[in-house]
């Protein structure tokens, strides 16, 4: 009997640490995914900002280049599609098709952004008034803050991937359905840069 109880107090203890084990590499992902959704959603706010910005400078755009209907229309599509591709981001930001859905939207709004400023500059009184100095320096300074965001976010999906890639973490990520998240990435040359906004 002393055997058989020794036995099962062994099998005991080993089904115990395996269960904490469980518990531990479960609690891990959890929080790691929580941290990859937490740092998005920073990059959601300051998306959000830059797209109320954006009519904006639209609008005091259009009083200036009124033969440039097109280039600001192309910017007001453009910031729709990433707003939109945004929102779809947003709702689940480790989502390889949003997220590459977001970095191609953010590409084009980026090249129509660059576009509008560079003919804004044959516009001397639009480059000195107030209210668009003004924007431009709000835009550029969301740029900044989105580029800082993005990098948050990259890291905390960095952690979580290498956390639920090694052993044994990985047998157990498959089980619990935890899947693996995508980057924030560029995707083109122009990208990598914030638009320029000055017109000094």
């Amino acid at each position: 009997m002393g055997a058989a109880m020794g036995t099962l107090i062994v099998i005991g203890v080993v089904v115990v640490v395996i269960v904490l084990l469980v518990i531990g590499i479960y609690n891990k992902l959890v929080a790691l995914r929580n941290r990859y959704k937490n740092a998005f959603s920073q990059i959601d706010v300051q998306l959000k900002r830059r797209y109320d910005l954006i009519p904006n400078l639209v609008e005091v755009a259009k009083g200036y280049m009124k033969h440039e209907r097109e280039t600001l229309e192309a910017v007001i599509t453009a910031r729709n599609l990433a707003a939109n591709a945004g929102q779809q981001a947003a709702a689940n930001p480790g989502d390889p098709s949003a997220m590459k859905s977001l970095g191609s939207a953010e590409g084009q709004l980026t090249g129509a952004l660059g576009r509008l400023f560079a003919l804004s500059e044959n516009y001397p009184d639009l480059k000195a008034n107030q209210n668009m100095l003004s924007l431009q320096e709000e835009l550029s300074s969301t740029e900044n803050k989105v580029a800082f965001a993005r990098q948050a976010y990259n890291d905390a999906v960095m952690a979580y991937n290498t956390s639920r890639e090694t052993f044994p973490n990985v047998i157990f990520a498959g089980m619990f359905n935890f899947q693996e998240a995508n980057l924030f990435e560029v995707e083109e040359a122009q990208q990598r840069e914030a638009p320029k906004v000055s017109f000094g």
